[in-house]
């Protein structure tokens, strides 16, 4: 197999599934505008995803909503589950399996902030004998890894594609779109409760939750349903990052 490169694409949104790409292929065979996917237009991008898998192996991990929701984990760690799926659903599908004393050698685009963390983290998830090198910004220095970020935003894309199929316009699924945020809005004004595409921890999610409650208060209360000064409750959520913060219900 030859060498290949590990990217994720939806680590942040508040809608739906993260996905993430890893790609074996000889970087001589990839097209010259291979690279970032951020920096692609949507149409080029699907055309470059189509001749990646002509030309090389593919593996795809999906990480669904009720994986990023469940409070037993964090972004961090569903983002190392993440690349080593997908390279455990690339060796099965270069069907090639490495041997251990000849481990495939390919590279990750490190997301942490300690990157030599994070290699070890991918390599201790996967059961693939693998030898990783784990770099910041790896998809615009390494081909292979600028591959996989145009596999993984390809997915993510059509993912959300389908959202739109079954729900309307729901935008990029990023926090600061407004026809997204309009999209979760109307939702929970219609059904009192997110939709099952949302990441329920998300703050945006708690936000908008928040405000229909205040609103719904406010129409059997005459002062509107304000919370006074003295308010002292407060709640944990995980922020669009998919960290943890603590917040106040001032910040709703």
């Amino acid at each position: 197999m030859h060498e290949f490169g590990v990217d994720e694409a939806g680590k942040g949104p508040v809608l739906g599934s993260m996905f993430a790409a890893a790609v074996a292929v000889d970087p001589a065979d990839l097209p010259d505008d291979v690279g970032d996917s951020k920096g692609i237009a949507p149409a080029r991008r699907e055309e470059l995803a189509a001749t990646i898998r002509e030309v090389g192996a593919v593996g795809v991990a999906e990480i669904s909503v009720d994986r990023i929701d469940d409070d037993e984990t964090d972004m961090n760690s569903l983002t190392v589950a993440a690349h080593a799926e997908a390279i455990e659903r690339l060796v099965d599908a270069a069907d090639e399996s490495p041997d251990p004393d000849d481990p495939h050698s390919g590279y990750v685009d490190a997301c942490d902030t300690n990157a030599v963390r994070f290699e070890r983290r991918v390599e201790d998830g996967t059961d693939a004998a693998v030898d990783l090198r784990a770099e910041h910004d790896a998809d615009e220095t390494y081909p292979v890894v600028g591959a996989a970020s145009i596999v993984a935003k390809v997915a993510r894309d059509a993912h959300v594609d389908a959202l739109a199929d079954r729900y309307g316009a729901v935008g990029s699924g990023y926090p600061g779109d407004g026809t997204t945020r309009d999209f979760l809005e109307s939702y929970v004004a219609d059904h009192d409760a997110l939709p099952p595409c949302a990441r329920e921890s998300w703050k945006t999610s708690q936000d908008v939750l928040a405000a229909a409650s205040q609103s719904s208060l406010g129409e059997f209360q005459p002062d509107g349903g304000r919370v006074g000064g003295d308010a002292s409750g407060e709640t944990e959520v995980r922020s669009d990052g998919g960290s943890h913060e603590r917040t106040t219900l001032d910040d709703f």
